[in-house]
């Protein structure tokens, strides 16, 4: 699978706190093996997010992103929930 990360994405994450970005590391790695992973708690967005889904970080923060075919997800942003959603 194709992995790539949108410049929203990237600007994102390197505001999120360290610790976020070695939990995002380690998601990325599980998500590579298996996208629909339960640890992940994977799932589609609706509203301005519609075609997107998000996955599971830590308890508040998700990465969202957006499958594009069977072989590329474009990761579009991190973000705690509150601040997606």
């Amino acid at each position: 699978m194709r992995i790539i990360f949108q410049r929203r994405f990237d600007k994102d994450y390197k505001k999120a706190p360290p610790q976020v970005q070695d939990a995002f590391q380690e998601r990325l790695q599980l998500f590579s093996q298996n996208p629909f992973h339960p640890f992940l708690r994977n799932h589609k967005l609706f509203g301005s997010y519609l075609h997107h889904r998000s996955i599971n970080v830590t308890g508040d923060w998700r990465a969202v992103y957006r499958p594009i075919g069977e072989s590329e997800v474009w990761f579009t942003t991190i973000g705690t929930h509150s601040k997606l959603y």
